[in-house]
Order: structure tokens, then C-alpha cells, then sequence
């Protein structure tokens, strides 16, 4: 009885706190205070002082602002409107045409941003006047955009997997490895949705693209190929065991700003610009690590994960029935928060318990980073449905109905994850130690 008037009163104070708009990190570092004022006699200035340094001085958080740099670089570039140019050619004789584009376009650029919300706005401002200009059902441009865009969350260098590698402690090379199948999984299976709805629509009167040939398919894909080669050196380096996230950021960054300066985009400004982002977006993260990493500090010391963990081992539930009961707690809870403040603000409660069942904390990241996904797109924060708004005008309710079947999609794949695990374990057991 006491432990759960604990964690009535740690919710308590973090709903108000959060209730009152000030930020996540902070909320979740005043909400740590008063627990640990309140039920501890431990020095709470020492403890919050020692804990923030820590978990802001990882060697392994060193690989996220890296990342966020190399998006931020390649994002003021000319790619997303040499993507649609490059795309294009070999994506309009597949059913669904050219709103494969935004699929095809959200995994690759994913590949190089590991943000939804970079994604969603790079994509949609090179997609969306395209198709519209080729007479694309309007439902279609958006679910699709709104759906694909998450893959962001997925395909590594993802943000939330960095986040969720330094909060428990896991390889976060073997993590990126762990994202690449089901990423693209995913993404061939929003690419059939699409196919078939369109193979069955009866509004479907898109322009027909005109045939050409292999060779002038290659001349107009050309732009795309040293992004191409930049995944593959990127995330080659990490398979191969040649070299840490840290490392492979540090050379995706390098070859960012040699695609830049090729492209004739990388001036002054935009170089400032980039950096700033990059700044801006770490330190939001970073704010966000050391609150929760302050939370869990205090929980530990007051034993709540420990007292939960038991207390739901005493409930009898089977690993699917635990995974059950996981998927709809994130999708409840992404309604509410963006993805890394949901992993951040849970995982140190949610560790012991997946642990205790046997279940492997590598692809556990997976899935929960799949599960908030769905939440991206779900109202009433489903922050892909905001970046459409803005940019396009609709309504929430009209974008969250053409994203809905993308949210059924990604409950196949969650069900996929769980019958096949080996999709996200295979890679990472491959990597050099």
C-alpha cells in the first residue's frame, strides 16, 4: 500500500509540473527532487549534482549531437529536391506510383536525420507539390507521408534508440543494427498498403509518367548516390566492427559537409544554421537524459522498479501477454509526449520488468521505438499530424483519418516483431566484438 501512495504522489507532482508547460526535463528533475525530499534521508543536492554530471558526460551520448549535426547539414541541402527527381524514374510504373516517393524518400532520408519530425517536413515540402500537381488523392499524399515519416524513429542513426542505449546501458551499435530489418520491413509494408489501395481505389486518376529508359533512370538518380554511399560507409562501419557510433557519426558528419559543398549548398550561413539546430535539439535531449536519469536515481533508492518489477512478476503474465500490456501502455502514453520523453520517463521502471520475464532488452528497443511510432500519428500529440498541419492546412482529425491505416500497419509489424524476434536480434549477433 505504501509503494503505490509513492507512485500516486511521484504522478501527482509530475502531472502538475508537466500541467503547467514547463519542460519535460525539468518536470521530470522537480518531480525527482521532491521524492527524494520527501521519502529519503539522503542529501538530495550531492545526489541530483553527482547523477547530472554523469549522465551528461557519457562517452556514448558523444555519437547523438554528432547525428543530429549530420541531419541538420543535409537537411539545408538541395537532397530533398534531388530526391523526388531521383525517385521518381523508378517508382512510377509500381501500383501507388509516385506516393511510393514518400516512402522510399522518409527511409532514406531517415537514414541520414534519425528524426520523425525532420523527416516528415523534409519529405513533405519535396512530396506534396509534386503529387499534388500530378492529381494524387489528397488521403493518400498525407497518411502516407504522416506514416513513412516515422520511420525516422526506426532507421538508424535513430535519436530515440541513442536514448534509450545510454538510459539502460546497451551497445548502441548493436541497437542501429538491431533497427535496419524491421525499419525496412516496415517500410515494404507501407509500400504494399499503398500498392493495393490504389490497386483497389475507384478515385484513383493520377497523371501517367512517361516511360525512359535505364540510362537516363541512372543520369537523374545521380544526386542520390553520394547520400547512398555516405549510409553505407555510415552504418557499414558499425556492421563491420571498424568503428563505434561515435566514430561512424563523427564521418558521417564529414561526409555531410563534402555532400554539401559538392552541392554548392554549404555557405556560411548555412553552416551556422546547422550547427545551431544541432546545438539546440542536443541540449533538449540532453536536458531530458539527466532529468530521467535524477528520476531513476531516486525511485532506486526508494525501491519503486523493484517493488513494480515484483509486484507484476506476482501477477503471473506471460512474456505476450507483458508485451501486450507494454504496447498499449506506450501508445496511451506517445498520445501525450513525444518519443524520447516517453522512453525516457519509463524505461528505468520498465527495464527490471522486461528483464525479469527474459526478454532481450535489444529488441525490446525495437519495439518500443515501433510502438511509439504509432504515436506520432495518433492524436491528440501526434507531432507528424502538427508538422502536416502547418504545412498543409488540414485539419488534425482529417490527417489522423488518412493516417489511420499506416497505425494498423505498424500493429502488423509489432505482431511480426513478436512471431519473427530474429528480425531485430540477427544483425546485432552478427557484429565483431
Amino acid at each position: 500500500m505504501e509503494s503505490f501512495y509513492i507512485i500516486g504522489t511521484f504522478l501527482f507532482v509530475l502531472a502538475l509540473l508537466l500541467g503547467s508547460g514547463l519542460w519535460v526535463g525539468l518536470a521530470l528533475l522537480g518531480c525527482a527532487y521532491v521524492g527524494m525530499e520527501l521519502f529519503t534521508t539522503r542529501p538530495t543536492g550531492d545526489a541530483m549534482m553527482t547523477i547530472l554530471w554523469r549522465s551528461s558526460s557519457s562517452w556514448s551520448l558523444t555519437a547523438l549531437p554528432l547525428f543530429i549535426w549530420m541531419g541538420e547539414i543535409l537537411y539545408r541541402t538541395r537532397l530533398s529536391e534531388d530526391m523526388f527527381k531521383g525517385l521518381a524514374p523508378w517508382l512510377s510504373r509500381l501500383p501507388g506510383g509516385l506516393l511510393h516517393t514518400n516512402i522510399v524518400g522518409s527511409t532514406v532520408f531517415a537514414a541520414v536525420s534519425g528524426s520523425s519530425a525532420a523527416t516528415c517536413s523534409t519529405i513533405g515540402r519535396m512530396s506534396i507539390p509534386e503529387l499534388r500537381k500530378r492529381n494524387y488523392p489528397e488521403s493518400m499524399i498525407m497518411g502516407t507521408l504522416a506514416g513513412a515519416a516515422t520511420l525516422g524513429l526506426l532507421i538508424p542513426p535513430s535519436l530515440i534508440l541513442i536514448v534509450y542505449g545510454v538510459t539502460i546501458n546497451e551497445s548502441i551499435s548493436k541497437l542501429f543494427l538491431a533497427g535496419i530489418i524491421p525499419g525496412l520491413v516496415l517500410a515494404l509494408l507501407f509500400m504494399l498498403y499503398t500498392g493495393i489501395a490504389a490497386r483497389f481505389s475507384r478515385t484513383w486518376k493520377p497523371e501517367q509518367e512517361p516511360t525512359i529508359s535505364f540510362k537516363e533512370k541512372l543520369w537523374r538518380s545521380r544526386s542520390l548516390f553520394p547520400v547512398i554511399a555516405l549510409i553505407g560507409m555510415v552504418i557499414g562501419s558499425m556492421y563491420a566492427g571498424i568503428a563505434t557510433a561515435t566514430e561512424a557519426a563523427a564521418v558521417g558528419v564529414v561526409g555531410a559537409l563534402i555532400i554539401a559543398a559538392l552541392q554548392g549548398s554549404l555557405r556560411w550561413g548555412t553552416f551556422i544554421d546547422s550547427l545551431l539546430g544541432a546545438t539546440r535539439t542536443s541540449a533538449m535531449i540532453a536536458l531530458l537524459l539527466a532529468g530521467a536519469a535524477f528520476l531513476t536515481l531516486a525511485m532506486g533508492f526508494i525501491g519503486l522498479p523493484r517493488t513494480l518489477a515484483t509486484w507484476i512478476g506476482t501477477l503471473g503474465l506471460s512474456q505476450l501477454e507483458l508485451l501486450f500490456v507494454l504496447l498499449l501502455f506506450y501508445i496511451v502514453i506517445g498520445m501525450f509526449l513525444d518519443g524520447i520523453s516517453a522512453v525516457v520517463l519509463t524505461i528505468s521502471i520498465v527495464e527490471p520488468i522486461i528483464r525479469q520475464a527474459g526478454i532481450d532488452p535489444i529488441w525490446f528497443g525495437v519495439f518500443v521505438v515501433i510502438t511509439v511510432e504509432m504515436a506520432q500519428i495518433t492524436p491528440p500529440v501526434g507531432f507528424n499530424l502538427f508538422i502536416l498541419q502547418g504545412m498543409t492546412g488540414h485539419d488534425l482529425g482529417y490527417l489522423a483519418k488518412a493516417a489511420f491505416p499506416m497505425f494498423l500497419v505498424m500493429i502488423l509489424m509489432v505482431t511480426l516483431l513478436i512471431i519473427w524476434p530474429e528480425m531485430a536480434t540477427w544483425l546485432p549477433q552478427q557484429i565483431r566484438q
